[in-house]
């Protein structure tokens, strides 16, 4: 099989498709793969080292697009991006098709594209192993990421999360027990924030009160959320749907109650956000003030951690790009389930 790695070309989007050591994987197998040029500069990946595992190196991105029987890409594929896409081919991607612009999904459609989402793989027990070290990384980072924020710098209430004697911590609420909410709780737990975490699901808060000393835990009704958003320094957004848009879980209403100079991140952002006042940024304009409240929602949160990202990525997602280059597509998404839920497209 053909196999493509362009550039990304999202702004500020530095990891990429697959590392050398996953191209080398392909390659001893007898798969072809071309590279972008300087398509893993921002992860720390040289053209050099791409060669050295059996890639040949591209200098358009058309070419790349329009040789791959699969595209493998980190980010989902812009307007003209699309239109690069061989007709029939594949292209597997963090996709969040469930908030794509309608154009995009028709284009598509007309191209007769096969999508697999990396977002949507899941294994029998309900768990999203691919999408699980970009949601540990994500969680890791909203709790340096609302530190900075709640400086006077960035417009912040001037308070530090924690750890001072004497002065109360700051109160800290996250919409969501997954993986991003996990780890999100653990490290403002570390930083010294008094922690508060709201799901629907009993198991999930079972697991957070018996792994997180100290987390307080609440049933994610709309009386609870209105409530701990009121009282929130920090809130954040971390709420999946598995192929669906997040749900509205925030109202302006409930923002418009929520202390001046307070910060909401947003993380569901990628698959339309839970805060009703949510809006996409960028890492080069990552905030926004509305209804007094400060706002980040960049989707690609990860995307300025790209070494990291990347190897952690790779290591997740290689099995099922071996499967889906020895196999055939076809084979694979037919015949391995945790694939066919992520076909959003056949």
């Amino acid at each position: 099989m053909i196999i493509g790695i362009p550039k990304e070309r999202r702004p500020n989007e530095y990891r990429v498709g697959l590392s050398p050591a996953g191209v080398k994987m392909l390659t001893e197998r007898g798969h072809t793969c071309f590279v972008e040029d300087q398509a893993g500069r921002g992860a720390g990946f040289r053209n050099i080292e791409y060669e050295k595992a059996g890639a040949s190196i591209a200098f358009s991105a058309e070419e790349v697009f329009g040789r791959a029987d699969l595209l493998l890409k980190m980010a989902r594929p812009m307007h003209n991006e699309i239109e690069w896409l061989r007709p029939n081919s594949a292209v597997a991607a963090f996709l969040h098709l469930a908030s794509a612009r309608e154009e995009k999904l028709k284009v598509l459609r007309e191209k007769n594209i096969y999508t697999i989402a990396y977002e949507e793989i899941q294994k029998e027990d309900g768990t999203h192993p691919v999408l699980r070290p970009l949601s540990q990384i994500g969680g890791t980072m909203v709790a340096q990421t609302a530190a900075r924020l709640l400086q006077n710098k960035w417009g912040g209430r001037g308070i530090l999360l924690g750890m001072i004697p004497g002065v109360p911590p700051a109160e800290v609420v996250i919409l969501g027990a997954g993986v991003v909410g996990t780890y999100a709780a653990r490290a403002f737990l570390g930083l010294g924030a008094h922690v508060t975490v709201l799901d629907n699901d009993m198991d999930a808060l079972q697991r957070i009160a018996e792994y997180l000393c100290g987390v307080v835990t609440m049933v994610s009704t709309p009386y609870n959320i209105s409530r701990a958003t009121a009282y929130a320094d920090v809130a954040i957004g971390a709420i999946l749907v598995s192929g669906e848009r997040s749900p509205i879980l925030v109202t302006r209403e409930m923002v418009r109650v929520m202390k001046p100079r307070s910060v909401i991140l947003d993380v569901s952002i990628d698959q339309g956000g839970c805060f009703e006042t949510s809006r996409p940024t960028t890492h080069d304009n990552p905030v926004y003030v509305e209804e007094e409240v400060t706002h980040y929602c960049v989707p690609n949160l990860s995307g300025v951690v790209a070494r990291t990202a990347t190897h952690a990525f790779v290591n997740a997602s290689i099995p099922y790009i071996l499967e889906l280059a020895n196999r055939g597509i076809e084979d694979a998404v037919e015949n391995i389930p945790a694939l066919k839920t992520a076909t959003n497209r056949h």
